[in-house]
């Protein structure tokens, strides 16, 4: 059986159903090596539960683009690994940036940590919650490949998965880098540099890789590939920039984080490396000021997205991220493509980059 265009809800419905299965297995495995150790899957569970599933959508999508000739059990299979390597990106990325919350709820070392204290436990708890959420972490990302494995992939889309995980592990490299250069860094090259962390931290592996996988594994020519990756990479570039943006002036009661953490955590984004290029001194003073300081209040928020404002940076970054809209989307209508698979593409796209949490 195969999915056509018009069973995307069946899809997500069988997605959920194939994560929760997958995920009881191997917490019942856990189980009887140990109870002590179920709080690792658990931590994993909680993680994948709900959300958008924006990744397996557009691998479904990307599979419709391609002719949709690829089995249910494959399909959904892809998207369980999808769903569950975010997952592993997601707690080492929350511990490298010592965030304290994730999608309204504490981050998972911080969950650990908690756990330790509440129990009156030896040593000291938050290297307890550091090592706990690096071998959930690392659990994760196993598991995202076995689910992957399952889904029986054809050689072009393991070269896409494993070609997937490589540039996120470089990407998020390079996203510690930028932050430990800092200012020592040219500000134009500052520019640069932060748009190729957007590209391989995220931009690939939360639009582009997807859209491939999905129509790799039905069976998609190199020429089909190359034109879905015209307009899936702008489209994930603009997505992690309207994702930078929210982390500055998002609400908190939408995105899930306190206002500003991103700048707590000291983040060398795009918008922040355009700001430090246009700013006059006061206001690259106050974006300065705030970057990487934990204990920034709601003023130093504020004064920080002043500069960004007055700068023009701000008007700038969304600038951009019309421009890679634009950019994707005529890409993608230059496609030839099944037109149901061209509206699920657009739909999908448009709600990655108007969001606002």
């Amino acid at each position: 059986m195969t999915f056509s265009p018009a069973q995307q809800p069946e899809f997500t419905r069988a997605l959920d159903a194939k994560l929760t299965g997958f995920l009881d297995e191997q917490l019942a495995t856990v189980r009887s090596i140990s109870p002590d150790a179920a709080e690792l899957l658990v931590s994993i569970a909680d993680l994948t539960r709900g959300g958008k599933r924006l990744r397996p959508l557009f691998a479904f999508w990307g599979a419709q683009a391609a002719g949709g000739e690829v089995s249910e059990e494959s399909i959904v299979g892809l998207g369980a690994g999808l769903e569950l390597f975010p997952a592993a990106a997601l707690l080492h990325d929350d511990m490298i940036g010592h965030s304290d919350t994730r999608r309204g709820a504490p981050s998972v070392h911080r969950r650990f940590e908690a756990t330790h204290r509440g129990g009156g436990w030896d040593l000291d708890p938050a290297d307890f919650g550091l090592a706990a959420a690096v071998l959930a972490g690392d659990l994760a990302l196993s598991l995202s490949e076995q689910a992957f494995a399952g889904s029986t992939p054809l050689p072009r889309t393991r070269q896409i998965f494993d070609a997937m995980r490589l540039q996120v592990m470089a990407g998020q490299y390079l996203d510690v880098l930028e932050e430990q250069i800092g200012g020592a860094r040219d500000p134009e090259r500052a520019v640069e540099a932060a748009r190729t962390v957007v590209r391989y931290k995220s931009a690939k592996y939360s639009v582009e890789n997807p859209v491939l996988l999905g129509a790799a594994q039905a069976g998609a020519s190199e020429e089909l590939l190359r034109g879905l990756s015209a307009f899936a990479l702008p489209l994930g570039e603009a997505f992690q920039l309207r994702d930078d943006e929210l982390g500055v002036f998002g609400d908190p009661e939408t995105t899930g984080k306190p206002a500003g953490d991103d700048l707590r955590e000291g983040k060398r984004t795009v918008l922040v490396a355009l700001t430090l290029h246009r700013a006059d001194a006061a206001g690259r003073m106050a974006l300065l000021d705030a970057l990487a300081d934990p204990s920034l209040d709601e003023a130093g928020v504020r004064a920080a997205r002043e500069a960004m404002i007055a700068s023009g940076a701000r008007a700038e970054h969304e600038g951009i991220i019309e421009q890679l809209t634009r950019t994707a989307f005529e890409a993608l209508d230059a496609l030839a493509i099944p037109d149901a698979a061209r509206e699920g593409l657009r739909a999908a796209g448009l709600a990655a980059v108007k969001r606002r949490a």
